[in-house]
């Protein structure tokens, strides 16, 4: 299937969903020639879920260890600083 114009995936959804649950494979969807929506196997948003986590820990321990590091702002002083 690969890719198609979302028309044809709205008139072909059964399809579509079938291409992409049993088959394993990915319907990019495009709209005037762009891509737009991509549906993808469960496995694969599970994949991309659980790498976007990773990333979030990865970033979140960062800024603890750099919070460790130099500290932190008062909330007055931002209010301030901003205007608030």
């Amino acid at each position: 299937m690969g890719e198609m114009s979302a028309a044809r995936a709205r008139g072909n959804l059964a399809d579509v969903l079938n291409t992409v649950a049993y088959s394993r494979e990915r319907v990019v969807l495009t709209r005037r020639g762009k891509r737009i929506a991509a549906v993808v196997p469960i496995e694969d948003l599970d994949l991309i879920e659980k790498l976007e986590d990773e990333v979030d820990l990865r970033e979140a321990r960062a800024a603890l260890a750099d919070i460790r590091k130099r500290g932190t702002v008062p909330w007055v002083k931002v209010k301030k600083e901003l205007g608030l």
